[in-house]
């Protein structure tokens, strides 16, 4: 069995605005709870990716992790500045530290940091898993945040794993 880690990718104060919230926030928020619990009773390691840049300022409330999924002790905190979660941070020496050899993956948003490090982190060499319903977006000009979601979960089935929160939650290895 590999040994897995969880990343959660960006789920900052900023992305909970009341005039322009992450689409199913709520749902988002749950399903990252329940992720986050299981993979810290199962001693799977949690990373927080924090990104940082003209728009998300570090230290400000805008820039922090969501309080309903605030970092444990226990928890590593990955600063970026780039959609890729990878490009010039500790993440991979962390995880080849660790010996992590497969990563789950949820967040946001799910076209740019989500897709963006599910590719990189396969082309790695990691295994990956794709959290299904455990990571959002906005909607744009062109698709609906949902039509957004269902591409990314249909495209990255090439990289990752696709798996609802109940298929990691209640696999075994924990979706490896």
């Amino acid at each position: 069995m590999k040994k897995s880690a969880l990343l959660i990718i960006d789920v900052q104060n900023e992305m909970f605005q009341e005039n322009d919230p992450v689409y199913e926030g709520n749902r988002l928020l749950y399903n990252l709870k329940q992720l986050i619990a299981t993979a810290r009773s199962r001693a799977i390691p949690v990373f927080y990716i924090q990104h940082n840049d003209e728009g998300l300022k570090e230290g400000t409330e805008a820039w922090k992790i969501n309080a309903e999924i605030a970092p444990a002790m226990s928890d590593s905190i990955i600063q970026k500045t780039r959609p890729d979660s990878f490009y010039n941070t500790t993440l991979e020496e962390e995880l080849k530290r660790q010996g992590i050899e497969h990563v789950m993956l949820a967040g946001m948003q799910s076209e740019l940091c989500v897709d963006t490090t599910c590719r990189r982190a396969f082309s790695l060499g990691y295994s990956v898993t794709l959290v299904s319903d455990a990571h959002s977006t906005w909607n744009n000009s062109v698709l609906t945040a949902q039509q957004i979601i269902d591409h990314a979960n249909a495209t990255l089935r090439w990289f990752a794993a696709i798996k609802t929160t109940e298929e990691v939650l209640f696999t075994e290895e924990t979706g490896a």
